[in-house]
């Protein structure tokens, strides 16, 4: 068995409900699959000595998971005044509106159409709520609209999906763009070498205690993808299917469906790049 602190990132060993942070406590929705791993991990962020929290991604639409959500902050002494969204992905953002109904809080994202409420979200933004201080970064590339959140008293960043606690993500394409997620990747490093983040709060998956190791492996994962499919396609696989099919040969096939929007990407990279002809 690999001990958990030399797989990339250092993932946290244990349960992955609970406090992650002096101000973030994960609440696992109920959701696993191959795609959100043990689920979608609901974040809690709040001042210790507040009593306001802010909630990022309040997951699938469960009635039960959004009143342990509820009851999670409730036992803390705590009232949900804010809900913020990673990105728009079902997992992540179902639940919103009738979370937003439970606790009369108003929901930010990105993206206008899920937002309830007259404020979205804008880069380089800070939200402070109950003295709580979350800076706004755009991670787009996993899908468009997608955003990290900087929690800089722990030395925190949540990523949403653009970093998971275990495996990698998906570029979704058309909607995710590699170019974008390099970026992204690129802006999070900085985030690790010049702001000091040292942990990773992931969207799904384990805490991951070395940052900057997470990054830098999903841009050494990122070139080495890029390599194969350019490799495949100048081996004669022309299709997205056959890329996948030389690449992915031993991933599971259950995930290749999802595999597939990843070399959509790495073929409009590749090819808007002048790498491999269109």
């Amino acid at each position: 068995m690999t001990e958990a602190s030399a797989l990339p990132g250092q993932p946290r060993g244990g349960v992955i409900s609970g406090p992650a942070t002096a101000r973030a406590w994960c609440v696992l929705a109920p959701n696993p699959s191959p795609m959100t791993l043990d689920g979608t991990n609901t974040w809690i962020v709040a001042e210790p000595d507040s009593d306001l929290a802010v909630v990022i991604d309040p997951g699938p639409l469960d009635e039960s998971h959004l009143r342990a959500v509820i009851a999670t902050a409730e036992r803390a002494g705590k009232r949900i005044a804010l809900t913020l969204l990673t990105h728009g992905h079902p997992d992540h953002s179902d639940g919103a509106a009738r979370f937003a109904e439970l606790t009369g809080s108003s929901v930010r994202a990105l993206d206008p159409a899920l937002r309830l409420g007259d404020e979205g979200l804008g880069a380089g933004e800070v939200i402070t709520t109950g003295g709580l201080e979350l800076r706004v970064v755009p991670t787009p590339g996993h899908t468009g609209d997608s955003l990290s959140f900087h929690l800089p008293a722990d030395r925190a960043v949540l990523t949403g999906d653009t970093i998971l606690g275990r495996g990698t993500t998906v570029v979704a394409h058309p909607d995710g763009r590699l170019g974008d997620y390099l970026d992204s990747l690129r802006r999070l490093r900085s985030l690790t070498v010049d702001d000091g983040v040292a942990t990773v709060l992931p969207g799904h998956g384990p805490v991951l205690n070395d940052a900057q190791g997470a990054v830098e492996f999903y841009l050494a994962h990122r070139a080495h993808r890029l390599a194969q499919v350019e490799t495949a396609v100048e081996a004669g696989h022309r299709t997205p299917a056959e890329v996948v099919a030389s690449v992915y040969a031993d991933v599971d096939r259950s995930l290749w469906p999802a595999a597939e929007l990843s070399v959509r990407a790495q073929l409009d990279y590749l090819g808007e790049h002048g790498l491999i002809e269109g």
